[in-house]
């Protein structure tokens, strides 16, 4: 009996892990996470730094938000998909070299799972003749 609500659980994990970008989201979530990671210091030094400072933070917050709304919405991952890789890539000059190159490399390639995610097909019968 305890195995039948987990067993429940993996099937609908894996039904939407299957009709959606998922690791792409995950991929550039965890770029996102990273840059914001790595851009974290005292709110003092951000205020007294202006835009500079700032832009760490919305550069990570966008791409982990571009992650997560193809989640959601799997027929916005185009937009959301090449937003969060250019966001990654903005990464680089805004944010510690985007996360010291980790959160750039995640980001991109996540962005790029999205957008070059698609939905199975079922397999049609060999045409004969």
């Amino acid at each position: 009996m305890s195995g039948a609500p987990l067993r429940t659980a993996y099937v609908w994990f894996r039904a939407f892990r299957r009709t959606r970008p998922f690791w792409g989201g995950v991929w550039l979530v965890a770029g996102g996470w990273t840059v914001l990671k790595f851009s974290l210091s005292s709110l003092q030094l951000i205020v007294s730094t202006g835009f500079g400072g700032v832009a760490g933070y919305l550069v990570g917050g966008g791409m982990i938000l571009c992650g997560l709304v193809p989640l959601a919405l799997p027929a916005q991952r185009y937009t959301f998909g090449l937003i969060g890789a250019v966001l990654a890539v903005v990464s680089l000059v805004v944010s510690n070299l985007g996360g010291f190159l980790l959160g750039m490399t995640l980001g991109v390639l996540g962005g790029s799972m999205m957008v070059g995610w698609g939905v199975k097909r079922p397999r049609g019968r060999a045409v004969e003749g």
